[in-house]
C-alpha cells in the first residue's frame, strides 16, 4: 500500500499517474451518519498527495465537500475532523449507550440507544428537535416544515468553511437538490452560481425530518430523493475532460435477503439510496464507449456523408476521453441496522472514518485501479471489495 508520506516513492508514483487526466474528482453519495467514511477517503487520499479538482456532493457528501473544499489543503482532515467529532458529542443520554456498549456482544444494543438519542435530543451543531413539533393540519411557513430546525448545521457551516475558498477558480464544486415545486433535480455548481451555506443545506434537506431551504425563491429537498449518487453529473459535464472519479457511496447496492424484519428495514435503505449507482456508472461508461467508437469510425465514412445531418450528429457526440471509476463503497458492520444513516456515536464514526481511510489506501495500492484505461473502449471502474485486497 501507499505509504501516509507524500514524499515516498509509491506516493510520488500515484501522483504521476493522476497527472495524466484532466480531471480528478471526488464524487460524494449521501448517507447521513455514514458520512464519516468519505471523511476517511479523503484523508487516505491527501496523505498519497492525490488532490482533486472537481467535487460533487449530495446531502451529508455536500457537507464533506463544502468542508474539504472551504479549507486550505493542510486544513482539510483537521476541518473535518472537527466537523465530525462536534456533530458526533454525546448527549445527555449518553450513559444509556455506554453501559450496553461495553458488554461484549451488545454492541448493536448500544447502537440502538445512540440513533435513538438522535431522534430525541438530535445532534450538537447539527439538527435540534423543534419545538414546538409540527403537527398534521397546520399550515406552517415552509422552512418550519420539518420535525427538525437545522439552524446549528448553518452556523457550523460559516465557523468551518470558507465560501470564498469553495468558490474560487481552479477547484469546482457541484451540489444536488431536487425543487420541492417541480420535482425535478437541480445542481448548484460553483461554475455557475456563488455557494454558500444555503446550498449545501438543501443539498440534505431531507423531509420530513429536516424542512426544505429556500433559494432564490424556490424551495429544495435533499438530492437523494431523486438521486444519491452525482457521477453522471461530472462525467457528463461539457466538455467532456479526461477525467479519473473518486466515487464514494454509502450504500451498497448489493446484499443478502433479509430473514428477520429489521434486516428487511435495512435492505431496502441500501437499495433504495443506493441509486442504482453500477448501473448508472455502467450506462455511463457505455455512452462513452460508444462515443468513443464512433470517433474512430467517423474518418472511415463516405466522403458523401460529410456534411450532412447524419455526419453532424455523428460529429456531435463523437469523443476520444477516458473515464476511470474507482469505487469506494462503505460496508455495513454486522451490529448496524436500518437506522445507521442517524446513528451518531463516536466509536461509530472513527470505526466509519477508519474503514475509509483503509480502503482507499488498498485502493491506492493497485497501480491498475489508477492507471489510464488502455484499449477501445477507454473506460474502467475499479472496486476493492469486487476485485480483492
Amino acid at each position: 500500500m501507499i505509504d501516509p508520506n507524500p514524499s515516498t516513492p509509491d506516493a510520488a508514483a500515484a501522483r504521476r499517474v493522476v497527472a495524466d487526466y484532466e480531471t480528478v474528482a471526488l464524487v460524494l453519495q449521501g448517507g447521513g451518519a455514514l458520512g464519516s467514511y468519505q471523511a476517511g477517503v479523503y484523508e487516505a487520499l491527501a496523505e498519497a498527495g492525490i488532490a482533486p479538482n472537481r467535487y460533487a456532493g449530495i446531502s451529508i457528501g455536500a457537507i464533506n465537500v463544502a468542508l474539504i473544499a472551504g479549507n486550505a489543503p493542510t486544513r482539510r482532515v483537521e476541518r473535518l475532523r472537527q466537523f465530525w467529532e462536534t456533530v458526533c458529542q454525546p448527549g445527555a443520554l449518553a450513559w444509556l449507550g455506554d453501559i450496553w456498549a461495553s458488554v461484549p456482544g451488545l454492541r448493536g444494543l448500544a447502537s440502538s440507544i445512540a440513533a435513538g438519542r438522535a431522534l430525541v435530543e438530535g445532534q450538537p451543531g447539527f439538527f435540534a428537535l423543534r419545538m414546538p413539533p409540527p403537527l398534521p393540519g397546520v399550515d406552517l411557513p415552509p422552512g418550519r416544515v420539518g420535525i427538525y430546525d437545522t439552524g446549528e448545521l448553518a452556523r457550523t457551516l460559516d465557523r468551518l468553511v470558507d465560501w470564498d475558498l469553495v468558490n474560487a477558480a481552479g477547484e469546482t464544486v457541484a451540489l444536488g437538490a431536487v425543487d420541492v415545486e417541480s420535482g425535478n433535480f437541480a445542481y448548484f455548481d460553483s461554475a455557475t452560481c456563488r455557494l454558500d451555506a444555503r446550498h449545501v443545506m438543501a443539498s440534505g434537506a431531507l423531509p420530513p425530518g429536516f424542512p426544505p431551504i429556500e433559494i432564490d425563491g424556490r424551495w429544495y429537498w435533499d438530492g437523494g430523493i431523486v438521486s444519491n449518487t452525482p457521477l453522471e453529473y461530472v462525467l457528463e459535464a461539457q466538455p467532456r475532460l479526461d477525467t479519473l472519479a473518486f466515487q464514494v457511496d454509502l450504500w451498497s447496492a448489493r446484499g443478502e435477503v433479509p430473514r428477520r424484519i429489521d434486516d428487511a428495514l435495512e435492505r431496502e435503505k441500501d437499495i433504495r439510496f443506493s441509486s442504482r449507482t453500477r448501473k448508472s456508472t455502467d450506462s455511463t461508461l457505455d455512452r462513452q464507449r460508444l462515443r468513443r467508437a464512433i470517433a474512430k469510425a467517423l474518418p472511415q465514412l463516405p466522403e458523401s456523408l460529410y456534411g450532412s445531418e447524419l455526419w453532424a450528429l455523428l460529429e456531435e457526440n463523437a469523443c476520444r476521453k477516458v473515464f476511470n471509476v474507482v469505487h469506494l463503497i462503505y460496508r455495513s458492520r454486522a451490529f448496524q441496522g436500518h437506522f445507521k444513516d442517524y446513528e451518531f456515536s463516536l466509536e461509530t464514526m472513527r470505526e466509519h472514518w477508519r474503514a475509509g481511510y483503509e480502503d482507499t489506501r488498498a485502493s491506492l495500492a493497485r497501480p491498475d485501479f489508477l492507471a489510464r484505461p488502455r484499449g477501445e473502449s477507454g473506460v474502467a471502474a475499479h472496486d476493492i471489495h469486487r476485485h480483492g485486497r
